[in-house]
């Protein structure tokens, strides 16, 4: 048995709250001259546009994250889903719709799209667990024609939990044949998700997939929800072990160092083993100026200031895996952190995530 984790960041279109803002101290100035603005004790015409301007710029004007439209694609036509969910239009004659419609979504690089298969492909897990799905459709595509033109068979089972962000921040899983998905339990904090999977060889693997709070610029107040949901789930993790429930793995993104007080419930408070310290674990060092220091670059055993992707095992697991590793060929290096990757790698836009795929095989 094969298992991996992985962030893809979405797959074909990625919400545009999402993206990064690369506008440095221009934000900071337009947030001030809104701000300027505002307070006048009277606005002329001219202030009113520019305000217009930068509630543009700085987001402002978004009165809801919540898209007013989708479309959809159903035996080579478009077709527009209102808000409402009611109806299915089609592009066409009759509905008098040409075709414009404005998007909460940004599309991915067709180039990022096959880098991403190229990592899994290049893996080739048994079980593999997502992050960060726009919906089943879209998984189901990648899965049946983006994952053959690697020569990666498609999986016989998919299946996507939404999450209650509307930001298509969803969480999948995807089984190769014989491996059966026995019960799926969605828990009440935001972004987990309980499988049981039956392997080929009758061994049951109880999974805690899930995706912790991102840090913000109020740290404090992020570390808070995290600390909260890292004692959800090792609470979850106890109640499984009392249950003898021994081969059980948390996995996914936890958005925050092994060191960090907000996942000390989960990493100093149980006996789950993280794999990257198992002797098997195999990555290929960093060549950057920080290559002697436990960080993104290196990897390797110790603390890594930069980690953000995890999968942890119970005692049972961990010390019956065999082999383990981590595939950042397709992440496109920052700064100093140096690393050999794909030549389809060029540059940050065609990557295939900011993330790594982390695996591990019994």
């Amino acid at each position: 048995m094969k298992i991996a984790t992985f962030n893809i960041q979405n797959l074909f279109h990625r919400d545009k709250s999402l993206l990064e803002k690369p506008f440095g101290k221009n934000l900071t100035d337009w947030i001030n001259e809104l701000d300027d603005l505002m307070r006048k004790p009277s606005i002329s015409l001219v202030d009113q546009t520019r305000i217009r301007e930068l509630s543009f710029l700085t987001g402002f004007e978004k009165s809801s994250p919540r898209p007013y439209a989708v479309l959809r694609r159903k035996a080579g036509f478009l077709y527009m889903k209102g808000l409402n969910y009611s109806t299915d239009s089609k592009a066409s004659d009759l509905t008098k719709w040409n075709g414009w419609i404005e998007l909460q979504t940004t599309p991915i690089r067709p180039e990022a799209t096959d880098n991403k298969a190229c990592v899994i492909a290049a893996v080739n897990p048994d079980i593999l667990l997502l992050q960060e799905i726009e919906d089943r459709a879209s998984l189901e595509e990648f899965n049946q024609l983006i994952l053959p033109k690697f020569n990666c068979k498609p999986y016989a089972q998919s299946f996507v939990v939404q999450s209650d962000t509307l930001k298509g921040l969803e969480l999948g899983i995807l089984l190769r044949k014989d491996y059966k998905l026995v019960s799926i339990k969605i828990h009440p904090i935001n972004c987990l998700v309980e499988y049981e999977v039956l392997t080929p060889t009758n061994l049951t693997i109880h999974i805690l997939s899930t995706q912790l709070q991102k840090q913000t610029k109020d740290k404090d107040y992020t570390d808070a929800i995290r600390k909260k949901q890292a004692s959800y789930i090792a609470n979850i993790y106890q109640e499984r072990i009392a249950e003898d429930k021994t081969n059980i793995i948390v996995a996914g993104t936890l958005n925050a160092p092994s060191y960090c007080d907000s996942l000390s419930p989960l990493i100093q408070k149980t006996n789950l083993k993280d794999i990257t310290k198992h002797l098997s674990f195999e990555v290929e060092c960093d060549a950057g100026n920080d290559a002697t220091y436990h960080r993104l670059g290196a990897y390797r055993k110790g603390v890594n200031i930069k980690q953000k992707d995890y999968m942890l095992l119970s005692p049972a697991l961990f010390e019956t895996m065999k082999d383990s590793g981590l595939n950042r060929k397709a992440v496109w290096p920052e700064k100093r952190p140096q690393w050999s990757v794909y030549k389809s790698v060029t540059n940050k836009n065609v990557a295939a995530s900011e993330h790594p795929l982390v695996w591990g095989e019994n």
